[in-house]
């Protein structure tokens, strides 16, 4: 039975102060997303405007967050204490819909 209890994460490869005694393997969560008309009515007005595109940005931070969850998630059950080399890709998959991806390396600590 897991722990259940949230890994610390870095993008870095080690853990500040701690020793990896053993690497789970690769940890991944992802998230595919699509934008709606009234985001992109609106980008296209603020875009006439100039400045941030709120929509979209709250878009792909919700999207950053769920797969960061998932992968999390995935370490739990592997029993993993921390993931290290945390990076994020994103894709766009077809016009419109766009694909979050969350990964790293899952690890025991000593």
């Amino acid at each position: 039975m897991s722990r259940r209890r949230r890994p610390t994460i870095s993008t870095r490869e080690s853990i500040a102060g701690e020793e990896i005694q053993s690497e789970i393997g690769v940890v991944m969560g992802n998230t595919v997303r699509a934008r709606n008309v009234g985001q992109d009515m609106k980008a296209s007005l603020q875009n006439i405007r100039g400045g941030e595109l709120d929509g979209y940005s709250e878009l792909l931070t919700d999207a950053r967050n769920e797969a960061l969850d998932r992968m999390e998630e995935t370490a739990m059950e592997a029993d993993a204490d921390a993931i290290v080399n945390l990076d994020f890709q994103i894709t766009e998959v077809t016009d419109g819909v766009t694909e979050v991806l969350a990964y790293g390396t899952a690890v025991s600590l000593e």
